[in-house]
């Protein structure tokens, strides 16, 4: 902490009393008084902060932030450097005055509370209310109850390096509408709250708006010096919207927000096959992060879209071709197995194997395969990985490195070193349905005249039998439990991937039906099946 003073212990010397209930214990220490004669016993609190102290300081941090004191109030924090600078721009940059703070019942250490502010810029004024929370630490070297300072204690959707600032908006409003004109908004629907927040950035002066006056959280800049577009949190005096075009539809998006509500952390993508024109896009995080375009994660078995597009593309096998599937495959000392309970098949072929989502049959071609062969598939026949989309928004688009060593064979999987968003496998998806990859877009191209990202595409010979086999596993294999009941021309890939040492796998699932693909990630999902599933399925059951 960067507050209070060290104690000193002299001589090595320690005892410990218990104190009083809600007080924790002392360490009495001995101290050298100022003449350097007897020694003096010094209290120290250590252990959680009791009730009285939880009070004490939140009521102090409280009165002090409510009055304007950004410097007393920091010194009742565990970071006060940082505190005093966000505090600071609250009064000031942020233009926020007539501060009431209620505090709630406390949950341990934890305290809610309520603000209840005014923010007055220009001749306008507008109340501000919210709620957020705060949390009393034992301070470790000045042992004082301190608030543990966060930037979601001055507002619950600050975070680090964010700041708050009142004026007139960078851009002017927009007002999103989908393909058939129908409005989108963030109220309606959430997911969409920071594409569109960063189409505005991108486009508001393109649109022939008029910029409001506004209270925003002004975003820090990334390690990749990208910098997210500001997050409104009030309007003080509306501007013009200008109308913007989107590839949206919004019966889609709404089928995509229901669907990811009944999963945490769960994100799927929607597009349209023959034109590459993105339906939806959604997310349940409580982080706000827009995994399904950003998100870099392990795809599991739905890479084995592309990696079976490689073995019929380099003359390996076919989908009728051999591709047994043993109970293990061993490659340069790693171990590789199938799902529990997946019977081995020393006659499968590669449609038997894809159906069926085996590994090891994947991986026994691991010894055919060159190290940048799936690289370059993916590359080259699938647009991904060259770091060149240009969709409307920030994106991710796909990682598949050239690994040599045990990743050569964990890449053929979805594992190894290879990162997937949901808007990458369903471009994938769209792809293999196709032959030709469309560069996903979510505003048209001739809007602000982006080139988009180009690739040679699949021939119409693998377009075939990447169809047939996704389409029998979508009838008969791994993911008919979850497309049953869906009509048209469909067809899918299931997946799960294990990353970060977590205990419970990534759940995975690629689909189409007719003219719609779609891609689903749920984080600690389990499988395919499991949770990225049912939310494909409810998307390509919107199409209807």
């Amino acid at each position: 902490m960067r507050t209070g003073a060290k104690a000193a212990v002299i001589g090595g010397v320690c005892a410990v009393v218990l104190g009083g209930a809600g007080y924790g214990a002392y360490n009495i220490v001995s101290a050298l008084n100022g003449d350097g004669g007897t020694a003096a016993p010094v209290a120290v609190k250590t252990g959680p902060p009791s009730g009285d102290e939880v009070k004490a300081t939140t009521g102090r941090f409280f009165a002090a932030w409510a009055r304007g004191d950004a410097s007393t109030a920091a010194s009742y924090t565990d970071f006060p450097q940082a505190a005093q600078e966000l505090l600071t721009a609250y009064a000031g940059d942020a233009h926020i005055t007539k501060v009431h703070i209620t505090p709630g019942a406390a949950t341990g250490t934890t305290v809610p509370f309520t603000v209840e502010a005014t923010v007055s810029y220009d001749h306008r004024t507008r109340p501000l209310t919210y709620r957020s929370r705060v949390t009393v630490v034992r301070g470790r070297t000045s042992h004082r109850a301190l608030v543990d300072w966060q930037p979601s204690v001055v507002h619950p959707r600050l975070r680090k390096g964010d700041t708050l600032a009142t004026g007139r908006s960078a851009a002017p409003e927009i007002e999103a509408v989908d393909r058939d004109g129908r409005v989108l908004s963030k109220e309606k629907y959430p997911s969409l709250g920071p594409i569109l927040d960063e189409l505005r950035k991108r486009y508001g002066d393109k649109t022939g708006g008029r910029p409001s006056v506004e209270l925003v959280i002004h975003h820090a800049e990334g390690a990749d010096g990208g910098q997210a577009a500001d997050t409104t949190l009030l309007t003080l005096a509306k501007g013009k919207p200008g109308r913007l075009p989107t590839t949206l539809s919004a019966s889609a998006q709404a089928a995509a927000e229901a669907a990811v509500r009944k999963y945490a952390d769960s994100s799927v993508v929607a597009v349209r096959p023959g034109t590459g024109e993105i339906l939806a896009v959604a997310n349940h995080r409580d982080d706000g992060f827009d995994a399904a375009l950003l998100g870099e994660r392990p795809p599991g078995s739905t890479m084995k879209i592309i990696s079976a597009a490689t073995l019929i593309d380099k003359g390996l096998t076919t989908a009728g071709g051999k591709a047994p599937c043993p109970p293990s495959a061993v490659w340069q000392s790693q171990t590789f197995h199938n799902l529990a309970n997946l019977a081995p098949d020393e006659n499968a072929t590669l449609s038997d194997s894809f159906a069926r989502s085996c590994n090891t049959a994947f991986v026994k071609f691991a010894d055919a395969v060159k190290v940048d062969s799936l690289t370059e598939e993916a590359q080259d026949r699938f647009g991904l990985g060259r770091n060149n989309w240009q969709i409307g928004v920030p994106s991710f688009d796909g990682r598949v490195p050239a690994s040599g060593g045990p990743d050569t064979a964990a890449n053929l999987i979805g594992q190894g070193q290879v990162q997937m968003s949901p808007l990458n496998m369903a471009s994938v998806t769209a792809t293999a349905m196709t032959g030709t990859f469309r560069q996903p877009v979510i505003v048209p191209l001739g809007l602000d005249h982006r080139d988009p990202a180009h690739a040679r595409g699949l021939s119409s010979s693998t377009v075939a039998q990447l169809r047939s086999m996704m389409n029998r596993t979508a009838r008969s294999g791994t993911a008919a439990q979850v497309m049953a009941g869906l009509g048209g021309d469909i067809g899918a890939k299931t997946g799960s991937a294990e990353a970060d040492g977590q205990a419970k796998s990534d759940s995975w699932f690629a689909g189409y039906r007719n003219d719609v693909a779609a891609a689903a990630m749920v984080q600690d999902g389990g499988h395919g099946v499991d949770a990225a599933g049912p939310i494909v399925a409810t998307v390509l059951r919107s199409a209807d």
